[in-house]
């Protein structure tokens, strides 16, 4: 009889109580979040009470959100197709200028994607003067870089885990010799699955690739990279199949980006067995966007 009351004094408090509100056993999961500004509104501090984040529709109760830039600094790769067309070589003062730009504790990695891996041309340092000597052009002969989304898969699988949250930047066509007429590419599944699990989110900037290619894999080649970079929280920045005359502006963007991402941690609901589960992740704040993984690892 007094198990039944308390029932009842809770159920007369409300229907259920937010899984936010309730100490209940499960799994936590710590994902960057990008904080994404709308209807030019300036970006503003969040609090763990301004996120929400479900599973299934049911609420998960939120722990901490860190500013990422008190977290102990940003592990960041620029890998570069090296299919790309020459013309890429205008572009490097403005990727030295990016680099340059980043905070000093954050490590850069320059890599150059060839057969299917990554040639790291600098491993992670915070070094941003050395980091840009390693950026060269590309050697521009088509179809020597294979599946883009092969390399990244070596590049994340080599990459030592660490507490610092890591990101990417491909400069690519996305064009993938193996399945490039769309629409499956289980290279491409493979590497957003990778990724995920790992917590690397990936931006990414269309540039073309050296030769010619039929429209059908320029239009695939682009829509892989959308998908990779929107399931892993990231960003494409494409004009049509038209190269940027400058990758300031998009490079721009992404260092606001960088500038304005969090660190949620959440306690998910595991299932029988560890896997992916959907989350979705939104901001109470008014204008607020926010920009997370599709899809988390729960143990």
């Amino acid at each position: 009889m007094i198990r039944l009351g308390a029932l009842l004094a809770l159920a007369t408090l409300g229907i259920s109580l937010s899984a936010r509100d309730i100490p209940g056993a499960g799994s936590p999961v710590s994902v960057v979040v990008t904080v994404k500004p709308t209807a030019n509104a300036p970006v503003q501090s969040l609090t763990v009470d301004d996120v929400l984040v479900s599973q299934n529709k049911q609420p998960l109760r939120v722990t901490t959100l860190q500013p990422l830039r008190s977290q102990s600094g940003l592990q960041f790769w620029i890998l570069i197709d090296d299919g790309s067309s020459s013309t890429l070589g205008t572009q490097l003062a403005d990727l030295k200028t990016f680099v340059l730009g980043q905070s000093p504790s954050a490590e850069i990695g320059i890599g150059y994607m060839r057969n299917g891996t990554v040639q790291k041309l600098q491993p992670l340092t915070t070094d941003h003067q050395r980091a840009v000597k390693a950026l060269r052009l590309p050697l521009a002969m088509a179809g020597i870089s294979a599946s883009p989304y092969l390399a990244l898969q070596d590049l994340i699988r080599k990459w030592p885990s660490a507490s610092a949250p890591r990101e990417v930047l491909m400069v690519s066509s996305g064009v993938d010799p193996d399945f490039g007429g769309g629409p499956d590419n289980p290279y491409l599944y493979a590497a957003i699955n990778t990724a995920q699990r790992a917590g690397v989110i990936v931006y990414s900037i269309y540039y073309s690739g050296a030769g010619a290619h039929p429209y059908r894999q320029l239009f695939w080649g682009q829509n892989y990279l959308a998908q990779l970079s929107d399931e892993t929280g990231g960003e494409l920045y494409w004009l049509g199949t038209v190269n940027p005359v400058s990758m300031a502006p998009y490079l721009d963007d992404l260092s606001r980006r960088l500038n304005s991402q969090y660190v949620l941690t959440f306690i998910a609901n595991p299932e029988n067995k560890p896997g992916f589960q959907s989350v979705k992740i939104k901001c109470e704040l008014p204008h607020v966007h926010l920009t997370s993984p599709a899809k988390v690892y729960v143990q």
